[in-house]
Formats: C-alpha cells, structure tokens, sequence
C-alpha cells in the first residue's frame, strides 16, 4: 500500500515508518525536520493544509502520529499540532481520496483523574480531560471519528506509556531524575500500570493499517496486557540504566496539590521547560490505569510479541554505552 505516516521523528512514529517499509508498503513520511530514514520525506508543518494535502496526494492510507507530547506546555501549541493539526490530516484525506486514517490517540483522553481498572476504550472527553495534552488529543479524537463514513475509513489506536531505549517521555525522564536524586515514588507505588514496549505498539499500528476498513470508526487502547505496581516498573527501568532506584515516597493527594502549585507558578512566571511535578503526572504515577485488551486484540487480529521481561532486556542492552 502507499502509506503516508505523519511524526516520523519520534521513538513510536519513526519505528512504524520502518516497519511498514520493511513489508513492502510504499512509504512517505511528514514532519517538520528530516527524519533520515531512507524514505521519501514531506518536511512542513502538520497545521498546514497546503503541506498536508501534498503528502497525502495519491495514498491509500494515513498514519497521523505526530503530535506534541508534553506534560506541561503553551495550550496554543497544543492545540495547534493536536487538534489543527488533525483537522487538517482529516481534510486532506477528503480532498485526496485517502480510504484510510489511522489516528494515534491516548488513553487519556478517557482519563479522568481516578483509577481505570480493567476497562475498554471510553469515549474521549475533553471536558474531563486532565491537562492541555490530554484534552488536545481527546478534541482530535473527536474530530477523526467524526470524519469516519463510507469513503474515509477510521480507526483510533491509544497506545498506553510506549516506552522503549529510545523514549525521551518515560525513560528519560525517570533515568534523569534518578541520577539527580529527585525521584520518590507517587503514594505506595503499588498502583497497577499498564505499559507498551515499543514494537509492540508499532505492531499493533501495522494492525490497524490492515484492519482499517472493514474495522471502522472506533477507539482502541493498546497495551502489553501485564499490569505492574508502577513503583515496579521504575525499579526495572532504573535498573536496566544501571542508576539507583526512587528514594521515599510523597503522598498521591500532595503531588496532585504541589503539581497544580508548579504549574501556576510555571505560567505566572513564563518558566519553560519541563516542571518536576504536573497534577497529571502525580495521577499517571499514583493512580492505577489497566485495560481489558479482548476486544482490541479481536478487532486488530494483533497480539504483543515482546512481553515486560524481554522488554527490559532489550532496554538494558540499548542503554549500554
């Protein structure tokens, strides 16, 4: 198939890229920045029409995963790459004659702030949403499903915490603070978390390209299916860095409080950069997120091929120097 995949220059959209050009598909790749992957390359904004609509030009199918991910950021900037950006991935497809979208969501555009516990793919909800990333993504959500009919096929894949050597959003992060000290685990640490590892979510990507059509216009959460006390998984990937693991603990209901304190006090004063604490961040560390998997795993036809040990290893040996 011709396939143009939107944000190429990331850990989950460059991996898929590949993957699809490695069975055969004929790819072509959209983001600001070369990607370098041997691929044919559209460099521009994803907000613009005229961009979007030249990459789209003769393809059979869409991937759009590009998207700002951040804990903590301008809302103009989100909801320029998430939910403009989207609009116009959408119209381009119509304008085109694209057949198939596959849009790269997350499950927290269902995420509420309290626990999901064994549950499916809820509708998105950008009023419940909790921060800027989260409701920017529930809004193109929105838009992509509403743009599902007979000509446009598509499907909305919300790959859980994907993670992997390469990660810059959960890996990073944790290997940094770590090494700084500053890391406590969030209430017990014994919070059931579903993760990713990253082939796995570039798996079920493929998947949904194939599935897109007959499987139309619904949402699906993507997991490794093993739900581990979050506190756990730090640990291993401390220790897969070969850094010293979190150091005490501070209670769930203060880091959702110091969380929403740094990030007023992150605006009042113009600060950039990442903030140590967000209220979601304090919800996604303290909070247990599981998901049943039957009906994704069913729709898709896809099960995980790499499962949270052989995950670790893979994350130790890419870690090495």
């Amino acid at each position: 198939m011709r396939v143009l995949l939107t944000g190429a220059g990331g850990m989950m959209g460059g991996a898929t890229a590949q993957a699809l050009a490695a069975r055969g598909d004929d790819v072509t790749v959209l983001q600001r920045r070369p990607a370098r992957l041997g691929l044919r390359e559209v460099l521009g904004d994803i907000a613009d029409l005229d961009v979007v609509r030249r990459a789209a030009r003769g393809q059979d199918v869409v991937v759009h995963a590009a998207a700002k991910v951040d804990v903590f950021g301008r809302w103009a900037d989100f909801r320029r790459t998430n939910v403009e950006g989207t609009a116009c991935v959408v119209e381009a497809c119509r304008a085109e004659g694209v057949g198939r979208l596959v849009n790269v969501s997350s499950p927290s555009v269902a995420h509420a702030g309290h626990a999901l516990i064994g549950v499916g793919a809820g509708p998105a909800d950008p009023g419940a949403a909790r921060g800027d990333y989260a409701r920017s993504k529930a809004m193109a959500e929105e838009l992509a499903l509403a743009a599902d009919r007979p000509d446009l096929a598509v499907l909305c894949i919300r790959p859980h915490l994907v993670w992997g050597a390469a990660d810059s959003q959960l890996v990073q992060p944790v290997i940094e603070r770590a090494r700084a000290g500053r890391l406590p685990l969030i209430g017990d640490g014994t919070a059931l978390v579903d993760t990713t590892y990253v082939d796995n979510a570039v798996g079920a990507l493929l998947a949904a390209v194939d599935a897109c059509g007959p499987v139309h216009g619904q949402s699906f959460v993507v997991t490794n299916g093993e739900p581990r006390p979050v506190g756990e998984i730090i640990r291993r990937v401390c220790r897969a860095a070969g850094v010293a693991g979190p150091r005490g603990r501070l209670p769930l209901g203060l880091a959702v409080g110091a969380g929403a304190a740094v990030e007023s006090l992150w605006r009042l004063t113009g600060r950039t950069g990442r903030p140590p604490m967000t209220r979601f961040l304090a919800e996604q560390l303290g909070t247990a997120h599981w998901f049943d998997q039957r009906r994704t795993r069913e729709a898709l036809s896809w099960t995980p091929l790499v499962d949270l040990e052989q995950g670790f290893e893979l994350l130790r040996q890419g870690l090495q120097p």
